[in-house]
């Protein structure tokens, strides 16, 4: 299926920002969904070979998707409109929360809110490494690593990086050698 006519900047920008707002830490679904199904600017054996494109160059595979797609349809003010509507809207929001929080967040209600935001980002971080390790081989050593990391960080509260720093090689170092 080829591009429509013409598409413009403005229409890459409302297009672009529906799909930013739509997706929280993953857009693609959603590009395709308005991409190729609602506006049916690509075909669907168009996407794939632009997401492919998208991964094997530098950089968020969305934003390199925008841009390849916003230059295609409307040169570069189309390239400039696409990324645009994918970043701008999102760094208002975090601009808002940013000083939204420098504002209200010392507030009772609000480090509440935020203490029950955390356990509940705790909850899905620690379900979905537990989804991850049903995958893996069991062995003692890296369950042991972990608990360490665990330990170290969660209750004893050292700094991620220390911890990292320290454990990081034990682990490089141990998978290295059962692979050789």
């Amino acid at each position: 299926m080829a591009l429509p006519t013409k598409i413009s900047p403005l229409q890459l920008f409302i297009a672009f920002s529906e799909m930013a707002l739509s997706g929280f830490g993953g857009v693609l679904p959603f590009a395709y969904r308005a991409l190729v199904e609602r506006r049916r600017w690509l075909s669907a054996e168009e996407f794939p070979k632009l997401l492919a494109l998208s991964q094997v160059m530098p950089g968020p595979t969305i934003c390199n998707l925008s841009v390849m797609f916003g230059y295609r349809s409307a040169g570069l003010t189309g390239a400039a409109a696409a990324l645009g509507g994918m970043i701008a809207v999102p760094i208002a929001i975090v601009l808002a929360l940013g000083i939204g929080y420098q504002h209200f967040g010392e507030l009772p209600p609000v480090r509440r809110a935020l203490a029950g935001m955390s356990a509940v980002a705790a909850g899905l971080i620690v379900a979905t490494a537990v989804k991850m390790a049903r995958t893996v081989p069991r062995r003692i050593f890296p369950i042991s690593l972990l608990m360490l990391a665990f330990v170290g960080v969660g209750l004893m509260r050292f700094p991620l990086i220390a911890v990292i720093v320290l454990v990081a090689p034990i682990g490089v170092l141990v998978a290295w050698r059962e692979r050789w």
